[in-house]
C-alpha cells in the first residue's frame, strides 16, 4: 500500500532512471493530455511531496501523479518485459534511450506548469520526509480540531503529509490509544511525541524493501493486517473495523487491551 515511504522510494527510482536524460518517448493516456508530447525534453528531477509525485521536465512543466491505493510506477530496461499490469491499466509512458518508466492505475495524472505546482500540493501539511518538515506546525495542525478522532486526523494530509492506513494503525498502537479517541483527549506527553514518532517510522522504512515498525524479524507490524491474531504485547486478539465517512474503505486495526478508548466494538 503506497504511503509516504513508498512514494519516496518510487521518486528515487524514477529520478535515478530519468533525471538528466532526454525523453525519446512520451505517451499520456489521459484524454485531457492525449495530444501532449514531451519528447525531446530533458527530465530535470522527480520529487516526492507527501504521497504525491512531481516529475519536473524541461520547459517549465511538471507531471503530477498520485498512486492512491493501487497505482504504481515501474521502470524497465530496453527489451525487458513489462509486468506491472495489463495494457489498459497504463496511464503514462516516459522513455529515454536507456530506461522506460510506466505508470499503472494512476488515479491522478496532471500536466501543469511548474510554477503552478501549488495548485496540486499546496494544501498539504508538513512532509514527514521532505525539507519542509516542521513538527511544531504538524502538531498544531493535528490539534486544531480537538474532537476529531486520532486516526482521521493522522490520515488528513492537510495536517501532515505521508501517513496512510498502515502507519495510522501502527502509530495509534505505539501511542496506546484507539484510532477513535478524540485527538484532544490524547495525553499531552503522547501528543508531544507524535510528530517525531511518525517521522522516525517513515525515515526508518524509506530505504527498506519491506516495511517494519516492530524491529522484529518474525513480525513486521504490530496490528495492521493481523486481526484476529494475538497482540504481540498482551496476546489479546487484534480487532479490525472501517474508519471514516464510508466514502471509501479505511481498514483500521487495534488491540482493545493495549489501546484503551472508544471503538466501534464494545
Amino acid at each position: 500500500m503506497p504511503e509516504g515511504d513508498t512514494v519516496w522510494q518510487t521518486a528515487r527510482r524514477l529520478h535515478t532512471a530519468l533525471a538528466g536524460h532526454v525523453l525519446t518517448r512520451s505517451d499520456l493516456r489521459v484524454p485531457k493530455y492525449a495530444t501532449a508530447d514531451l519528447t525531446g525534453r530533458t527530465v530535470l528531477d522527480v520529487t516526492p511531496r507527501g504521497k504525491h509525485l512531481l516529475t519536473r521536465i524541461e520547459g517549465g512543466l511538471t507531471l503530477h501523479s498520485h498512486l492512491r491505493m493501487d497505482g504504481s510506477w515501474k521502470v524497465y530496461a530496453p527489451g525487458e518485459r513489462w509486468s506491472g499490469g495489463p495494457g489498459h491499466q497504463i496511464r503514462v509512458i516516459l522513455g529515454t534511450a536507456d530506461r522506460t518508466a510506466v505508470g499503472y492505475r494512476l488515479p491522478i495524472l496532471d500536466l501543469l506548469r511548474t510554477t503552478d505546482e501549488e495548485r496540486a500540493v499546496g494544501h498539504l501539511g508538513p512532509d514527514l520526509l521532505g525539507p519542509d518538515w516542521d513538527p511544531d506546525k504538524a502538531l498544531a495542525n493535528l490539534l486544531r480540531d480537538s474532537a476529531r478522532p486520532l486516526g482521521e486526523a493522522l490520515l488528513d494530509q492537510r495536517n501532515l503529509a505521508g501517513i496512510g492506513n498502515i502507519y495510522k494503525s501502527e502509530l495509534c498502537f505505539l501511542l496506546r490509544a484507539t484510532p477513535w479517541l478524540p485527538i484532544g483527549d490524547l495525553p499531552a506527553d503522547h501528543a508531544a511525541r507524535l510528530p517525531a514518532l511518525a517521522k522516525k517510522l517513515l525515515e526508518a522504512n524509506r530505504d527498506r524493501p519491506a516495511r517494519s515498525t516492530t524491529g522484529r524479524r518474525d513480525q513486521n507490524l504490530y496490528v495492521y493486517g493481523r486481526a484476529p491474531r494475538p497482540c504481540l504485547r498482551c496476546r489479546t486478539s487484534i480487532r479490525t473495523a472501517n474508519q471514516g465517512d464510508g466514502s471509501r474503505e479505511r481498514p483500521t486495526y487495534w488491540c482493545p487491551t493495549c489501546q484503551p478508548g472508544p471503538s466501534p466494538h464494545p
